[in-house]
């Protein structure tokens, strides 16, 4: 795939084997991608086809057993853990399928936590989070903790978690998979102007109707992609940029 726009991020040869005992166990098999900024991506793949995994190491969860990742031309397939665990607090943004939040805490709270890492005062993590929580329609919401909300509003929490930072990349896990699908519009709403406002978006969904959101979509079967298309008519678009659902 040819673009003018710069490569974010660049995979060249990704392999991943789970060694378990005797027991190897292949799951990707040597992985060539470049996702550009400002791209909206979906990936799917049927079940075990290796989209999790994949998508663990595009977020830097995982390792891979070998190849090269470079996020915005650094090599991190082999970063150390600290290192590692600085690049998805200040440069990649999380939301997944079950939400993640810590039921102990409130949706401000839960949303604060990872300005908490990176080092910013208490006065600016409680502004921004309540801004983010408002922004996405929580604004009465703050004090409230998961148990009390929908699962809808948990994920709009999920995702302003995953922008507490100002992360240019956003990697999405199933994000509707426990959702009905008045709540899952909401969230691809969300997705969608997320896009719009220049971030570059990563999606992982066994979902055809909900990869049509996407720009592109990417098809892994057997650890390997065995398509890479355009999307021209991404859902959720108009004529001019703007969204709808």
């Amino acid at each position: 795939m040819e673009t003018s726009k710069k490569a974010v991020i660049t995979l060249e040869g990704i392999t991943k084997t789970y060694v378990n005992g005797k027991l190897t166990v292949p799951v990707l098999h040597g992985i060539d991608l470049s996702i550009y900024e400002g791209e909206f991506t979906s990936i799917m793949g049927p079940s075990g086809s290796g989209k999790s995994t994949f998508m663990n190491i595009l977020g830097c969860l995982d390792r891979p057993t070998s190849g090269s990742y470079r996020l915005d031309g650094e090599e991190v397939a082999h970063l150390g853990d600290d290192e590692l665990a600085y690049v998805r607090n200040k440069r990649i943004g999380f939301v997944f399928q079950s939400f993640n939040l810590l039921p102990k805490l409130t949706a401000l709270d839960n949303v604060a936590l990872p300005m908490v890492y990176a080092g910013v005062s208490k006065a600016e993590r409680k502004a921004r989070a309540s801004q983010l929580l408002t922004d996405l329609g929580l604004g009465t919401r703050l004090e409230h903790m998961p148990a009390e909300l929908s699962g809808g509003q948990r994920q709009r929490v999920a995702i302003a978690r995953a922008l507490a930072n100002d992360p240019a990349i956003i990697m999405a896990d199933e994000p509707t998979g426990n959702l009905d699908s008045k709540a899952s519009l909401d969230v691809m709403h969300i997705f969608t102007e997320l896009y719009q406002e220049g971030r570059t978006i990563i999606l992982v969904t066994h979902e055809p109707d909900i990869a049509e959101y996407a720009g592109r979509n990417v098809v892994l079967k057997d650890g390997l992609i065995v398509e890479d298309r355009i999307n021209p008519h991404m859902k959720g678009l108009q004529v001019g940029g703007e969204s709808h659902v």
